[in-house]
C-alpha cells in the first residue's frame, strides 16, 4: 500500500506530463506522516516552509523508491523490485517463472515494450524530482526559511538520487564506456534542470542524447559534490537515507564501469582500512557482517553491510505487483522470479557454501527461490538493497587486479567476502584467473540483487570474463528439478531455449521509448538502431 493514500499528503502537480513530472511529496518516513498542510500546495508553497521542505525531500526518496505504472498503479521502477528483477533477467543466473519479466528475458523488448519504458520514464521522473527540489531548497535558503547548511545537505541527497537515475539508465540504454576509445558515443540525456514551466517542458522537447562520457563526468560530479556536504552517520534512517560512505561506494561502482581502475582504488581507500581483514570503514563504520544472512530477513532494516538501500514498509511499499517478497518469494508470494540452474550448476560455486543453504529454499514446484527477502513475506516491508560494504571490497579487489596484479591485498579483499560462505577460496594464480575469480563470487554474492547485468554491460566489450554479450538461458518450461545440480558445471542442453545474443546485436541495448522519441524529434532521430 502506497502512503499517497493516506492523509494530509502534499502533492504538486506541475506543467509536463510528457515526463511524469507530478511531484508527489509522499513521506518515506512514518515520524512526518502527520503534517498539518493542506493537500494541494503550490509548488512555491512546497519550499515556504522547514517541515514542507521536508516532505518534499522525502517525495524525492519516494520516487525512487517506487513510480507509476499502466493507469497510475504503483510498481517496483525505478528502484524497486521490477529494478532488481529486471537486473536480473537481463543476465542468466535468475529465471524468470512468469509473463511479467518475460520480454525483458527473452530480449523481445521494442520501443513500446512496458518494462523499458517504465525504467525510463520513472528515472527521469525522479531526476526531475530532484532538480525541482534542488532549486527550491537553494531558494528557501535564499529567503531564509532554511539555512544553508541544511540546504546544502537536502542537495547532495538529491544530487546523489539523480547520480544513481543516470547511471541506471547508461547501462540499460547506451553502449558501455569502452564501447568507443573516448566514450563519445551516445549515451542518455542528462538532465540537470527542473522541467517545471511551459518553456522548460519545450526545451526539454529538443533536448538529444549526450555522449557516454558527459554522462559520466555529470554522475560522477554529482557525486562528488554530495560526498563533501553529506553526513557520515544519521541517527536515524543511517541506510536508507543517503551518507557520506554511500557517495563513496557508488563512485567506486561507476569508476568500476568506467574503467577507472585508479579512481576506484582511490575512493575505496577511503572507506576501506587495513591490507587483511576484517576490513572495515573510518566513515560510516562499514564492515561485513559475521554471515552472509546479515544484510537480508531481520538483519534488513539494520545492519554494518548495507551502505544504502531503498526503504520499504508496512504501509509504503510497492504493493502486491512490484514488492520484492512478492517478486521473489516462494509461496505464499507470487515467485515471480526463480535461481537458474545456470548458476546453481556452476563448479565455482561450492556445494557447501552457506549461502546455497541459508538464502534459498526449495519451492512446491521443486524449484529454487532466494531467501534473501523474506524478512517480511506478509506487509512486503523489505528494504530494497542498492549498495553493500561486499560490493565494494570485490570493486577494489578487482581494481587491484587489473593494477597491480594478483597481489594479497587483491586476494585478501575478495576472500573476505568469499571466505564467509566457505572455506573454498582464492590462493594463488594470475591477474587474470583472480579476476575471473572476483566475477564469479559476484555472480554468487549478489544473486537475486539486479547486479548481473551491471557485470554483463561493462564486460561484454571485453569477453573475456562474461560472454560477449548477452548468454544464454534456460526457460521454466524446459527446466526440470532434475537440472538443479549443485556445482555440476554443466547445465542439460535441453533446457536452454532463449539463444545467446552477441554484443553486436541490437538488443543489447533497450531503445529509447516510444512516449519519449514521439514527443522529442532530435531523439527519435537519435534511438537506438533498428528499433
Amino acid at each position: 500500500m502506497k502512503n499517497q493514500f493516506i492523509k494530509n499528503v502534499v502533492k504538486v502537480a506541475l506543467v509536463a506530463p510528457l515526463f511524469s513530472l507530478s511531484f508527489m511529496m509522499t513521506s518515506c518516513e512514518e515520524e512526518v506522516m502527520e503534517l498539518n498542510a493542506p493537500d494541494r500546495v503550490t509548488e512555491l508553497g512546497a519550499f515556504e516552509s522547514a517541515a514542507r521542505i521536508q516532505l518534499a525531500m522525502n517525495g524525492v526518496y519516494d520516487a525512487a523508491q517506487s513510480g507509476f505504472y499502466l493507469g497510475g498503479a504503483v510498481r517496483g521502477y525505478p528502484f524497486g523490485a521490477a529494478n532488481v528483477e529486471q537486473g536480473d533477467t537481463r543476465g542468466e543466473d535468475m529465471l524468470n517463472m512468469e509473463a511479467f519479466y518475460q520480454i525483458t528475458y527473452e530480449n523481445l523488448y521494442n520501443a513500446s515494450t512496458a518494462n523499458n519504458q517504465y525504467m525510463w520514464e520513472t528515472l527521469y521522473a525522479l531526476i526531475n524530482k530532484a532538480n525541482v527540489t534542488i532549486e527550491g531548497v537553494q531558494g528557501a535558503a535564499t529567503a531564509g526559511v532554511i539555512t544553508k547548511q541544511v540546504a546544502d545537505e537536502y542537495v547532495a541527497e538529491c544530487l546523489f538520487l539523480r547520480a544513481l537515475a543516470h547511471h541506471e539508465l547508461i547501462t540499460h540504454f547506451a553502449r558501455p564506456y569502452n564501447h568507443t576509445a573516448d566514450a563519445s558515443h551516445l549515451g542518455v540525456p542528462v538532465r540537470i534542470t527542473a522541467v517545471n514551466t511551459p518553456a522548460r517542458v519545450d526545451e526539454a522537447k529538443t533536448q538529444g542524447r549526450n555522449s557516454v562520457k558527459q554522462v559520466y563526468d555529470q554522475i560522477l560530479m554529482d557525486l562528488n559534490t554530495a560526498e563533501t556536504t553529506l553526513p557520515a552517520t544519521r541517527a536515524t534512517f543511517q541506510i536508507t537515507k543517503v551518507t557520506k560512505g554511500a557517495a563513496i561506494a557508488l563512485k567506486t561502482r561507476v569508476l568500476l564501469h568506467k574503467r577507472d581502475y585508479t579512481g576506484v582504488i582511490t575512493e575505496a581507500t577511503k572507506i576501506v582500512s587495513g591490507d587483511v581483514p576484517p576490513f572495515t570503514s573510518p566513515i560510516g563504520g562499514y564492515r561485513l557482517t559475521a554471515e552472509p544472512t546479515g544484510p537480508f530477513g531481520a538483519g534488513n532494516k539494520n545492519n554494518t553491510e548495507s551502505i544504502f538501500s531503498m526503504l520499504n514498509s508496512a504501509t509504503d511499499n510497492s504493493s502486491t505487483n512490484g514488492a520484492l517478497p512478492q517478486m521473489y518469494g516462494s509461496a505464499p508470494n507470487r515467485a515471480l522470479v526463480a535461481i537458474s540452474p545456470v548458476i546453481w550448476n556452476q563448479s565455482f560455486w561450492p556445494v557447501a557454501d552457506k549461502r546455497r543453504t541459508l538464502l534459498t529454499d526449495v519451492s512446491t514446484n521443486n524449484f529454487r527461490y532466494t531467501t534473501k527477502y523474506n524478512g517480511d513475506k506478509v506487509t512486503w516491508g523489505d528494504n530494497t538493497p542498492i549498495i553493500r560494504y561486499a560490493e565494494v571490497l570485490l570493486n577494489m579487489s578487482e581494481a587491484i587486479a587489473r593494477t597491480a596484479g594478483a597481489t594479497p591485498k587483491a586476494i585478501a579483499l575478495l576472500n573476505a567476502v568469499r571466505g564467509r560462505s566457505t572455506t573454498e577460496v582464492f590462493t594463488a594464480g594470475t591477474p587474470q584467473e583472480l579476476i575471473q575469480a572476483i566475477v564469479n563470487e559476484r555472480r554468487i554474492e549478489f544473486l537475486a540483487e539486479g547486479l548481473r547485468w551491471k557485470d554483463i554491460h561493462r564486460l561484454a566489450v571485453e569477453g573475456l570474463y562474461v560472454y560477449k554479450g548477452i548468454p544464454a538461458k534456460v526457460t521454466k518450461g524446459n527446466t526440470l528439478p532434475s537440472d538443479y545440480v549443485a556445482a555440476s558445471g554443466t547445465v542439460r542442453a535441453g533446457a536452454f531455449a532463449v539463444a545467446a545474443l552477441p554484443y553486436d546485436d541490437f538488443r543489447f541495448v533497450w531503445p529509447l521509448p516510444a512516449s519519449e522519441t514521439s514527443a522529442n524529434p532530435v531523439l527519435a532521430k537519435q534511438q537506438n538502431p533498428n528499433y
